[in-house]
C-alpha cells in the first residue's frame, strides 16, 4: 500500500495549524491576568479588531491600551481569570475561524457561606465568582508563518441571538460581515 504523502503533509499541517491557533487563543487568559499588555497585544494583527459589546478596538495597539488601561490594572490587582474555554478552529490554506466561550472570574474577599455548603470551605479567605461569560468568534490569518488575531468579536452570553448567532457561525467556520452584527 502507497503512503500518499502529499495527502499526509496536508492533514499534519492542518493539526499543526489548529493546535497552533488554539494555542494562540489560550494565552490571551495568561497574558491580561498578568497585564502583560504587549504579549497581549502580539497575538493581534497590526490592524486586526477586537468587539466586545459594541466597545470596539481597531488595532494591536488599541489592545495593548486596553490591558495596559487603569480599569484593566484594577481588576488584575483585585485578582482575575480571563479563561478561554477549549477551541473549534477551521482552517482554510492562510485563513482560520475558530470560536470558543469564556469566563472571567473575580476573586471576593470572602466566601459566600450560602453559596459554600461544605465547613472546610466556608472559612475560606477568598472565592472566585463568574464576572462574564461570553461567545468568541475569532478571524485568523498566516503571515510569515504566524498566525494572528484580524477579529474578535465577543457578547455576553445571556441567552440572545447575538451570542448564539456568534457560536453558530464559529463552529460552522464561517466569517462574520464585518458591516452587520452576528445573527
Amino acid at each position: 500500500m502507497a503512503i500518499d504523502l502529499v495527502a499526509l503533509e496536508a492533514r499534519l499541517q492542518k493539526l499543526e495549524d489548529e493546535g497552533a491557533i488554539s494555542a494562540l487563543i489560550a494565552s490571551y487568559g495568561p497574558f491580561v491576568d498578568s497585564a502583560d499588555a504587549d504579549g497581549a497585544a502580539a497575538l493581534w494583527d497590526t490592524d486586526g479588531r477586537y468587539d466586545v459589546e459594541g466597545w470596539r478596538m481597531n488595532s494591536s495597539s488599541d489592545v495593548r491600551a486596553m490591558v495596559g488601561s487603569p480599569s484593566h490594572r484594577e481588576l488584575v490587582a483585585g485578582g482575575c481569570c480571563h479563561f478561554l474555554g477549549p477551541t473549534v478552529v477551521s482552517v482554510s490554506g492562510d485563513s482560520a475561524v475558530a470560536v470558543c466561550e469564556s469566563l472571567v472570574l473575580l476573586r471576593t474577599d470572602q466566601a459566600d457561606p450560602d453559596r459554600v455548603d461544605r465547613e472546610a470551605w466556608r472559612s475560606a479567605p477568598t472565592e472566585y465568582v463568574v464576572w462574564r461569560a461570553t461567545a468568541n468568534h475569532f478571524e485568523l490569518h498566516r503571515r510569515d508563518g504566524t498566525w494572528l488575531i484580524t477579529a474578535r468579536t465577543s457578547r455576553l452570553l445571556d441567552g440572545g441571538p447575538d451570542a448564539h448567532g456568534l457560536l453558530t457561525e464559529g463552529v460552522g467556520g464561517r466569517r462574520l460581515d464585518s458591516e452587520v452584527e452576528p445573527r
